[in-house]
């Protein structure tokens, strides 16, 4: 012990990083075989004998989600006893567990309303299983800021957790059909949920970018959104409004930086048309650059 006392880790620290750590495993390990439970499937089959990519891209964005989750659960303050420690961890990490799944189907049923997900990535559609995983990435950043944000283990925290989750479930569906009436206009009404089920993977790899980046902004609510556990209105119109003005900010600063950094380029034939990957990656780096800049600046 004395090694471990040399770095400031005392036993009952060292005990309850054994207990978070053992907690977060068992929740990582659950969420990958919720993945082949949740499409009646089984997952051991579909990633290691029918070596399905798209299913095993879809897998990794959950554990990757669940994962972020977590380190929103972890405040690094010990609890007064293990037993509080466990039930706190084992809770918020279920809860994020359960708005990652939530997550995920309403952005089926409504952002993705045009086409079976599970169905695409059963089939091995890379672009279905891209977009997948990175809206669960997405929701889980926003998750752990607000399970940052949030204070206490109350009933009135985990109602205002959820109001903020619904708010971005909101903002997440608001952008992709902001991004479908773009690409309608620049496609003679072609549906942009039709091409990600044709398989062009440069246009999943754009929206994944804008998705993430969205996540990325709203985090920036946390920093200026004050916890207040019974205000649930207040909090509510606190997280909408300041995420549209992030939406916005966020719209037009990456159109700006692509028209200097991508100058000379025609941007919608080369993605949308000639499938550039390369030129859909550095949209990509684009929008996720500018949101960690503004979520930098904000904090």
């Amino acid at each position: 012990m004395t090694l471990f006392q040399d770095f400031g880790i005392t036993q009952e620290l060292a005990i309850i990083l054994a207990i978070d750590l053992t907690i977060a495993v068992a929740l990582l390990t659950l969420m990958r075989y919720l993945q082949g439970w949740s499409i009646k499937v089984n997952s051991s089959a579909e990633l290691a004998e029918r070596d399905n990519f798209a299913f095993g891209i879809s897998t990794a964005g959950a554990v990757a989600a669940l994962g972020i989750v977590l380190t929103g659960a972890i405040t690094g303050a010990a609890a007064s006893s293990y037993l509080i420690e466990a039930i706190g961890m084992s809770a918020y990490g279920l809860f994020g567990l359960v708005l990652i799944k939530l997550g995920r189907f309403l952005h089926d049923k409504i952002a993705l309303n045009e086409l079976d997900k599970n169905a695409q990535i059963l089939k091995g559609n890379m672009s279905v299983a891209l977009v997948d995983a990175s809206a669960a990435i997405a929701t889980a950043i926003i998750i752990r800021a607000v399970l940052l944000w949030a204070e206490d283990l109350t009933l009135d925290t985990f109602i205002a957790i959820f109001s903020a989750f619904a708010i971005s479930q909101l903002m997440l569906v608001l952008l992709t059909r902001l991004r479908e009436m773009r690409y309608a206009r620049r496609n003679q009404g072609a549906s942009m949920q039709a091409a990600l089920v044709q398989g062009q993977i440069a246009l999943a790899v754009r929206h994944s970018g804008y998705m993430i980046a969205m996540a990325l902004s709203f985090n920036a609510a946390s920093h200026f959104i004050q916890f207040k556990p019974t205000a649930h209105v207040s909090n509510l119109l606190g997280w909408l409004l300041f995420s549209v003005l992030m939406l916005i900010a966020l719209t037009l600063l990456i159109g700006l930086v692509k028209k200097l950094v991508l100058a000379r380029i025609n941007l919608a034939a080369e993605v949308e048309h000639q499938q550039n990957l390369g030129i859909a990656t550095v949209e990509l780096a684009i929008s996720l650059a500018i949101a960690l800049v503004l979520t930098a600046l904000m904090a």
